[in-house]
């Protein structure tokens, strides 16, 4: 029997999640929380049910959510809602799209989404409460920490460390045995060496 999921978000990152779950068969999505929404609005074929104020009350008939939200200057609202799931007891699924690859001899830490044709290679841990984006490739003894976005068709090559709350633009490409610091935003295309 399909799991009842909450989608925290309604923009594109949204979307893109809800096809990915859908796509994915073991979660029936029960509706999206907005903030500015009225309750009853649909979009994405989903009805909003209610805004972060109402997550304690809804947590009484939905015990799984995710947050469809997406992290590109700062990582201050995915972390913020993150905890605030966590203290009330939810649970925040690993979803992995069904045509990304990864390796059994990698760890894949809570919350966090991999999205289509992502490739992370053996030896590789991503933390929680991450977005491995479309098209990105995770070589080999990576570490991804918590709450980082790799976005679209990045590369990341083998014993990269990439450490809290970064976001890492389209396109780069980070060398092999690069340690990036905490807090750190990568512009689309960069070559980090």
């Amino acid at each position: 029997m399909k799991k009842n999921i909450i989608i925290i978000g309604s923009g594109g990152h949204a979307l893109a999640c809800i096809e990915i779950i859908e796509n994915l068969n073991k979660y029936k999505i029960a509706g999206l929380i907005d903030n500015e929404l009225k309750i009853g609005t649909k979009v994405h074929n989903y009805k909003v049910i209610g805004s972060d104020k109402d997550l304690l009350k809804l947590f009484k008939f939905y015990k799984y959510a995710l947050i469809g939200i997406g992290q590109i200057k700062s990582h201050k609202i995915r972390y913020n809602i993150f905890k605030k799931l966590k203290e009330i007891g939810y649970k925040l699924p690993t979803v992995v799209a069904k045509n990304a690859y990864i390796s059994k001899r990698s760890i894949i830490g809570e919350g966090t989404i991999i999205m289509n044709n992502v490739l992370i290679n053996a030896g590789s841990e991503i933390g929680d409460n991450c977005i491995i984006n479309n098209f990105s490739l995770v070589e080999h003894n990576c570490k991804v920490l918590n709450n980082c976005h790799i976005s679209t068709s990045v590369t990341l090559n083998g014993d990269v460390k990439i450490n809290e709350n970064c976001f890492i633009g389209s396109k780069s490409v980070i060398k092999n045995g690069y340690e990036l610091k905490s807090n750190q935003i990568i512009s689309m295309g960069s070559r980090v060496s």
